[in-house]
């Protein structure tokens, strides 16, 4: 089990980047939670096999339709134990 946190930056907001996420995330098993920050951002946490991290790490980076990535930062972390994967109110 490993865990990695996101910050996404580009056009993120307003394209359907946190259902695109919970997407990917319930699509791999995976658990987590993703939500917008108020510096336009978005913020994700992955839990689970590491391929399948690296793999929505990779589907992140692609974005929905009218997303465009400029960056993303990536933070390997210790496993929280997070069951499911939620969508979060702005933070």
């Amino acid at each position: 089990m490993k865990r990695v946190h996101l910050f996404i930056s580009g056009r993120v907001q307003g394209v359907f980047y946190r259902a695109f996420t919970k997407e990917v995330a319930d699509s791999l098993g995976l658990s987590g939670w993703v939500r917008n920050l108020r510096d336009g951002r978005v913020e994700a946490v992955f839990e689970g096999d590491e391929d399948k991290i690296s793999f929505a790490i990779q589907r992140c980076k692609e974005g929905p339709p009218y997303a465009v990535v400029s960056n993303i930062e990536i933070i390997w972390e210790e496993p929280e134990g997070i069951k499911g994967f939620e969508i979060k109110r702005t933070f």
